[in-house]
């Protein structure tokens, strides 16, 4: 396993739809490894491939201690509405409000090339629709409200409005 270098925003690779992963292999695996560490290393939530360079549909998330590897993921039902934070990995230092849905489920194939099928409310959810955005070249900062660097002093900005 290695720890990948991190694309980050302004990057051609991650505005790129991402192809399919068309037979699992050793190769794919390692990646999928690979994006596991980089993101654990990074202290992140989740990672898709465009984030490390590679243009197919490949993601990781770890929520709750679970990871999920998905390959070839496609949303297939959303219930609800949450509206809350984002940062990404891929815009270091910056967090943003965002509007995505409670309840989301993914089909998937594993690394085995097996399908699975995933039911995440919450955080999972977000982190989901987060990371399948990234496989269609969508960065969060296209659907974010109130974009701002993370440690600002809400106290100066509130200041700045009397």
């Amino acid at each position: 396993m290695a720890i990948r270098n991190i694309r980050v925003e302004g990057d051609p690779v991650l505005a790129k739809v991402c192809r399919p992963v068309t037979e699992m292999n050793d190769h794919y695996r390692e990646i999928l490894d690979d994006m596991t560490e980089t993101m654990r290393s990074a202290d992140g939530v989740g990672l898709a491939a465009p984030q490390v360079g590679i243009l197919r549909r490949l993601v990781v998330v770890e929520v709750d201690d679970v990871l999920y590897e998905l390959v070839n993921p496609e949303i297939v039902s959303t219930e609800g509405e949450q509206y809350g934070s984002e940062g990404c990995l891929s815009v270091p230092g910056y967090a943003g409000n965002v509007k995505r849905p409670m309840k989301v489920t993914v089909k998937a194939l594993d690394r085995n090339g097996e399908p699975v099928e995933y039911t995440g409310e919450g955080l999972l959810a977000r982190a989901f629709c987060h990371e399948l955005d990234h496989l269609d070249g969508i960065i969060y900062t296209s659907k974010a409200d109130d974009l701002h660097k993370l440690g600002e002093d809400e106290e100066d900005s509130e200041e700045d409005e009397e």
